[in-house]
C-alpha cells in the first residue's frame, strides 16, 4: 500500500511538473507571437486574445474565467478527477500567461513566420499538458461535453468549428481579413504539431498484454479509454503455463495513458508494442 501511495504521489507530482513546463510554452507563444501580431490561437485563448485587443482584459485571467462555467457543468457530467487537472492546467496557463516572463522579447517581425512559431510552440506546449491526462479547457471541454450529448458529432469536429468561429471573429474584429488566414495557419501547425509529437508518426499501436490480471485490466482499459479488447487463450512455452493474452487496438496518442492503466494493475506484465499502419473498425478509421 506505501508502494502504491509513493507510486501515485511521484506521478502527481511528474504531472505538475510537465504542465508548468508545457504552460510557460503555451504562454510563451501567445506573448512572444499572438498577442503582438493580432493572430487568433482559436479556442477560449483566441477569445481572451481578442477581448484583450479590444479592452486591454488580460489574457490570462479571462481565459480562466470563461473556462469556469463549463468546468462546473463538466464536474457534473464527468467527475472530480477530469475537471481537477484540467482546472489546475488552465490555472497554470493562465497564470503563465499573464505574468510575462521579461526575458522573451515580442516578435513584431513577419507575419507568416509569427504565424508558424506561434503554432509550433503553441503546439508542443499543448502537447506536453495532454500527455499527462490533462487539458486546457476551453473548447476541449464543451467538445467532451457536446460528444457525450450527441455522440454522432466527434470530438474533432466541435473543436475544428468553434475554432473556425473564432477565427472568423477575430478577422471581423481585428478589421483584417488575412488575420483569419494567419489563424488558420496557426491553428493547423499548432495541431499538427501536438499530433506529431503525441501520436506519432504511424496510424495506431497494437498492444499485446500476457498477464495474470487480466479481468481487471480489461475493466480498467474499458472504463478509462473506452477501447475493446480481445482476450486470447496462451501456453508459456518455457514455463508450460496457461495465461491470458489481451490484444488491444489504440490511437498512439494513447499508448502513455494505456500503459500507466496496465502497471497500476500488474507491473510484471509483458507488453509487446507493434506498430498498427491502418485501423479500421469502430472509434477508428471505416473502410469505404
Amino acid at each position: 500500500m506505501k508502494q502504491l501511495n509513493r507510486k501515485k504521489v511521484l506521478n502527481g507530482f511528474i504531472d505538475v511538473i510537465c504542465w508548468v513546463i508545457g504552460s510557460f510554452i503555451y504562454a510563451a507563444a501567445i506573448n512572444m507571437f499572438s498577442i503582438p501580431n493580432k493572430l487568433s490561437l482559436g479556442g477560449f485563448t483566441g477569445i481572451s486574445t481578442i477581448l484583450n485587443s479590444l479592452f486591454g482584459t488580460p489574457v490570462g485571467l479571462t481565459m480562466f474565467l470563461l473556462n469556469v462555467p463549463f468546468f462546473l457543468i463538466a464536474f457534473k457530467v464527468f467527475g472530480l478527477k477530469f475537471i481537477v487537472k484540467t482546472a489546475i492546467a488552465t490555472a497554470l496557463c493562465s497564470v503563465a500567461i499573464d505574468i510575462k516572463i521579461p526575458f522573451l522579447p515580442s516578435y513584431t517581425g513577419d507575419t507568416l513566420l509569427a504565424a508558424c512559431f506561434c503554432g509550433v510552440l503553441s503546439g508542443i506546449g499543448l502537447a506536453i499538458i495532454f500527455i499527462r491526462d490533462a487539458t486546457t479547457g476551453g473548447t476541449d471541454v464543451i467538445a467532451k461535453l457536446v460528444h457525450k450529448k450527441f455522440q454522432h458529432i466527434s470530438i474533432g469536429t466541435v473543436i475544428l468549428l468553434a475554432d473556425a468561429l473564432v477565427a472568423i471573429t477575430s478577422g471581423i474584429v481585428y478589421k483584417n481579413f488575412e488575420s483569419v488566414l494567419y489563424a488558420a495557419i496557426v491553428i493547423f501547425i499548432s495541431s499538427r504539431t501536438i499530433d506529431y509529437i503525441i501520436y506519432g508518426t504511424g496510424g495506431g499501436k497494437m498492444l499485446l498484454i500476457v498477464t495474470d490480471y487480466a479481468d481487471e485490466i480489461i475493466k480498467a482499459i474499458t472504463e478509462e479509454l473506452s477501447r475493446g479488447v480481445t482476450v486470447l487463450p496462451v501456453k508459456g512455452g518455457y514455463t508450460g503455463e496457461d495465461k491470458n493474452m489481451l490484444m488491444c487496438a489504440i490511437r498512439s496518442h494513447e499508448i502513455a495513458k494505456l500503459n500507466r492503466i496496465i502497471r497500476s494493475v500488474d507491473e510484471k506484465a509483458f507488453v509487446i508494442v507493434t506498430e498498427a499502419g491502418e485501423i479500421l473498425g469502430e472509434g477508428f478509421t471505416f473502410g469505404k
